[in-house]
């Protein structure tokens, strides 16, 4: 069973505290304990922004809360573990996509570890595809399965593990 660990990388150490601050010990609605939001623990950087919230929630049920309201304003970090896991391909973002858009399309799946926008080096504006990194195959294969033809805007989402062909661009 998943024991509801997830980790939130923020730009600002400041905004890690706040976040800290606001949300340890909380105890969400339909939660049978409260929540434990801290620093992760990571040796190999002393000033770690990463945070360790724990959600003690029965495994059937996902739970949405606070933490899943305001990840849309933080910017996704690469994890030490950031390589392992699932990559699934995104395609056909809107030129406006940001990372926000995928933790909100993946996250109710299940554990996200990554997720990356392919940007223009020049205008800065997404490629039209991205990528996200879940830990569990069973919630990768889940998300893809449901995600792909999804309706965002006006285009149509097409969603696949990713394959390890070289193609040239």
């Amino acid at each position: 069973g998943s024991r509801g660990v997830g980790f939130i990388r923020f730009d600002k150490r400041i905004e890690a505290e706040e976040a800290i601050k606001g949300l340890n010990g909380q105890k969400p609605s339909g939660a049978a304990e409260p929540i434990t939001v801290k620093f992760a623990n990571n040796p190999s950087q002393k000033t770690s922004q990463a945070l360790l919230s724990q959600l003690y929630q029965s495994p059937n049920r996902r739970y949405p809360g606070p933490l899943h309201h305001q990840a849309q304003r933080f910017r996704c970090g690469f994890l030490p573990d950031s390589g392992t896991g699932w990559c699934i391909f995104v395609y056909n973002l809107s030129p406006d996509s940001d990372e926000s858009v995928l933790w909100q399309l993946f996250g109710p799946f299940g554990a996200v570890n990554n997720v990356k926008v392919i940007r223009d080096f020049n205008t800065n504006k997404c490629k039209g595809f991205g990528f996200v990194t879940m830990t569990n195959y069973d919630e990768a294969a889940m998300a893809i399965a449901s995600l792909n033809g999804y309706r965002l805007g006006d285009r149509v989402l097409q969603v696949s593990f990713k394959t390890n062909k070289t193609h040239k661009s």
